[in-house]
């Protein structure tokens, strides 16, 4: 069962690897977005582990609701408001109870991506964080490590396609070859649970 202490772990694995990769982020973005989705996370989820530092709540639903409330006040862009949807949704998604399993979870995080989905508009194959996201619940019943590796191959797998969402998509073609940075972030976050396990390090 996961408990509260494991979703904070959650959050602060996910900021180190944010902090770590901010840089990449960025340069994904560079092309075929604004060039901010790096440091925009990067500030984000730096206040999220800052918060979950000095309020502890008590329940798995609690940590990520404060997460995403966090993000939705501190990221610009269309990051923070996806991102804190995800967490938020999720979180609701979760209830009160003081521990879950890897199954609710799983459960929950769909609920979660498909508010994403609501809010943003995109579908898989649209070439945003979607591609990643969903292969990566849909793994999680056969573990993190089996969701972080769908995450990773969802990411990469959005370089071929052509953005139909967010700001790529105006470049139409000329998006094609790169590989999205949403994505890419968002299997950050799928390996933070990986790490956050204790299955395996970073």
């Amino acid at each position: 069962m996961l408990d509260a202490d494991f979703f904070r772990r959650w959050m602060t694995a996910t900021a180190a690897a944010v902090d770590r990769e901010a840089e990449r982020l960025t340069a994904l973005d560079s092309p075929i977005g604004d060039a901010d989705h790096g440091s925009n996370l990067q500030r984000g989820f730096t206040a999220v582990a800052a918060t979950l530092g000095k309020d502890a709540p008590d329940t798995p639903g609690a940590v990520l609701t404060l997460a995403g409330r966090q993000l939705i006040s501190t990221v610009g862009g269309a990051s923070g408001p996806l991102y804190g949807t995800l967490l938020r949704r999720t979180g609701k998604a979760l209830g009160e109870a003081a521990e879950v399993s890897e199954e609710q979870l799983q459960e929950a995080l769909r609920a979660g991506v498909e508010g994403v989905m609501t809010l943003g508009g995109a579908a898989p194959g649209d070439k945003t964080m979607i591609d990643a996201l969903v292969p990566a619940v849909d793994a999680l019943g056969d573990g993190f490590a089996a969701a972080r590796a769908a995450a990773d191959e969802g990411a990469r797998a959005t370089i071929p396609l052509q953005a139909r969402k967010g700001r790529a998509s105006y470049l139409g073609e000329r998006s094609i070859g790169h590989q999205d940075p949403g994505a890419t972030s968002a299997a950050l976050l799928i390996a933070a649970l990986d790490v956050a396990s204790g299955v395996r390090g970073e």
